[in-house]
């Protein structure tokens, strides 16, 4: 086993352990427990703060329960000393068209659920106007706990939280996801670029078309460019009708 292997297989255990996963999957292990054996030499199972990966049957995530479960109440950044709920998502676990967000703002956190405020309440209009309804979809945000003031999220949230939704969108394996705002395109997509670029253009999130446009809170703000949104929601339709033909 060289050393790029070993690395891949390190980088892959600190992604498990972010996600709450303290147990190597079996699948990955060919060697006894004291280590991974390869040219003479035996190369040991990274171990990480206090955690120590032990072999035993995998712990897989096969529903947005199971996610939940593993989110438990969470501790692993600042926001939870501030919220008084953890806004996972909702919607339908099988929704082929996903919305995700920044964060939960003062109405979210009350209630424990996504876009439900004014923003959420244009955005209930928008994806009625494509022909849906909100039951049709799967709405999510980056982060799942209102940042102080509705500031932007900062990087050890980000890291803490962004692995549950990339969990949450390899299980409902959407066709499309739209990505409202500048914060959540410009995560998704590691990019810095204006929302005002991105928008109106498809990309690749994890094997998933992916399109940016504005957040509903900053249409409320600019309603003129209401019209640039309603292109770009009109691109997702068509595009979905084409995935699906």
């Amino acid at each position: 086993m060289n050393q790029e292997t070993l690395n891949n297989i390190k980088d892959y255990l600190i992604y498990l352990k972010e996600i709450g996963i303290n147990e190597l999957p079996i699948e990955l292990v060919r060697a006894d427990t004291e280590g991974l054996k390869s040219g003479g030499q035996t190369h040991h199972l990274p171990e990480t703060d206090d955690t120590v990966w032990a072999v035993h049957e995998p712990t897989i995530l096969r529903t947005l329960e199971d996610v939940r479960k593993m989110i438990g109440d969470c501790k692993r950044c600042g926001l939870y000393k501030k919220r008084k709920n953890i806004v996972f998502g909702s919607g339908n676990e099988k929704a082929e068209i996903v919305f995700v967000g920044e964060a939960p703002g003062e109405d979210e956190d009350i209630q424990g659920k996504p876009f439900v405020g004014k923003a959420g309440q244009l955005l209930t209009k928008i994806i009625e106007a494509m022909g849906l309804k909100r039951d049709d979809v799967y709405i999510a945000n980056i982060i799942k706990c209102r940042p102080p003031n509705n500031r932007n999220p900062l990087e050890d949230e980000i890291s803490a939280c962004e692995p549950f939704l990339k969990e949450q969108l390899r299980i409902i394996n959407p066709k499309i996801i739209c990505a409202l705002g500048a914060f959540a395109a410009q995560t998704l997509l590691k990019t810095k670029e204006k929302i005002s670029s991105l928008r109106g253009k498809f990309y690749t999130y994890e094997g998933i078309k992916l399109m940016p446009t504005f957040h509903p809170a900053y249409l409320l703000r600019n309603p003129n460019d209401k019209k640039y949104t309603w292109e770009d929601v009109q691109k997702i339709m068509a595009e979905y009708k084409r995935l699906i033909s």
